[in-house]
């Protein structure tokens, strides 16, 4: 990974995202959220918050993000330790993408309830959010609950790392608990515009600015680079792409291919 981040950062890349699941259970029920067949690597990820870590410390420029993290699976006291020790370790270049799970099998295994997950996520990331800003933290909620702890480090961005939800639509708990969205392409692609708008506006209502809400398309499929472009029309303030990493050639080879759309 600390040549993929090196290589990336040179390409001039904006930011690398690292996935997240524990473990991938041998049978399971659920969909793929993208409708795909499972890919096998899903079976050999990495840790993303050691990832992200090991390309913190041979980079300087790259953002490094979660794609996502899923926060429900985590004891909040010490995810929160987590990111703020890596957003200082990358002197403030973290992005917190977070999402609830699809694998109704991985997310049990957990002891979280597939139901209540993103309720869960949500209160863990409040959880987090006072740990990250208040000096003597203190929660309660259905899940988590504590009274007045000393945690650091604190986080150097402020008041902490942009936080993303990627939920499947433009739902109220992005307006009310977050900084942006993580939309997938592969959801009817035609429809981010009005998915992008909608939300925006929804935003406007709540009394939130809608342009403070940053867009972060998923496009998880084969992209062409004049695809990437059209995201951006359609409001996105980034895309993210799945990376060929069988190599740092294919790597660099496919950096190669977004050359003028990294110029701009």
């Amino acid at each position: 990974m600390p040549d993929v981040a090196r290589r990336a950062e040179d390409g001039g890349v904006e930011s690398l995202w690292a996935p997240e699941h524990t473990h991938v259970p041998v049978a399971f029920s659920s969909p793929t959220p993208t409708g795909f067949a499972l890919p096998d690597y899903y079976k050999q990820l990495f840790d993303p918050f050691l990832v992200l870590t090991a390309a913190a410390a041979v980079t300087t420029r790259i953002k490094l993000g979660t794609g996502i993290a899923l926060v429900a699976q985590h004891d909040p006291i010490t995810l929160a330790k987590q990111i703020a020790t890596l957003d200082r370790l990358s002197d403030g270049r973290f992005l917190l993408g977070v999402g609830a799970g699809w694998n109704k099998e991985e997310v049990e295994n957990h002891g979280v309830e597939f139901e209540t997950r993103w309720r869960r996520a949500v209160e863990h990331v409040e959880a987090m959010r006072a740990i990250w800003t208040e000096d003597e933290a203190s929660f309660a909620g259905r899940w988590v609950r504590f009274d007045r702890i000393w945690s650091w480090p604190k986080p150097v961005q402020k008041p902490h790392p942009p936080i993303l939800f990627a939920t499947l639509g433009p739902s109220p708990l992005v307006i009310r608990h977050a900084d942006g969205w993580l939309p997938l392409s592969a959801k009817d692609p035609d429809a981010l515009p009005e998915r992008i708008a909608g939300l925006r506006a929804r935003a406007a209502e709540a009394g939130r600015d809608p342009a403070g809400l940053e867009i972060t398309v998923f496009s998880l499929e084969r992209t062409p680079p004049e695809r990437v472009a059209e995201y951006a029309a359609m409001g996105a303030d980034r895309v993210v792409l799945r990376a060929r990493l069988r190599t740092l050639d294919e790597l660099s080879a496919q950096l190669d291919h977004y050359r003028d759309l990294l110029r701009r």
